[in-house]
C-alpha cells in the first residue's frame, strides 16, 4: 500500500472512531510530536488513548495529502461542536504500511493575530 493511502486510512479510521483500525496503522514504538503544545507521544497505545479520550463532538475533513517516498504530509480541518475549528498540518513517516513517526502542528484559525503593519500587504482569509 502506498504511504499516502496509509495516512488517508488513519484519518478515515479516526473519523469512524475505529481505534483498533487506527492501531493497525501505527508501529508499536511510534513517536508523534506536537511542537505547538510541547508534547511527545511515545508508543501506539498512548497515541490511541489520547485520541480516543478526546471529548466528543468533532469530525475530520481531510483537505490534502501529499507524499514523496515514505514521507507524507496531510492538512486536516477538525471542527468541534464546542471547541471551534482546529487545523493540523501533519508530517508522517511510513515504513511497511505502518506509521513510525509524526509531527503535528495543531492550531485554531485566528488565534495568531496578524500585526497591523502587514495590513497593506495581505488579504484576510
Amino acid at each position: 500500500m502506498e504511504p499516502s493511502k496509509t495516512v488517508r486510512l488513519l484519518w478515515d479510521r479516526m473519523q469512524d472512531r475505529d481505534w483498533a483500525g487506527v492501531g493497525e496503522l501505527l508501529a508499536d514504538d511510534v513517536v508523534v510530536e506536537w511542537p505547538v503544545s510541547g508534547e511527545r507521544i511515545l508508543g501506539r497505545e498512548n497515541y490511541l488513548r489520547i485520541n480516543a479520550e478526546y471529548p466528543e463532538g468533532w469530525s475530520i475533513n481531510v483537505l490534502r495529502i501529499v507524499s514523496s517516498g515514505n514521507e507524507v504530509v496531510s492538512e486536516v480541518e477538525v471542527p468541534h461542536d464546542t471547541m471551534g475549528i482546529h487545523r493540523v498540518a501533519s508530517f508522517w513517516t511510513v515504513h511497511n504500511e505502518r506509521i513510525t513517526s509524526g509531527r503535528e502542528y495543531w492550531t485554531e484559525p485566528g488565534t495568531d493575530p496578524s500585526p497591523t503593519w502587514r495590513a497593506p500587504y495581505v488579504q484576510r482569509i
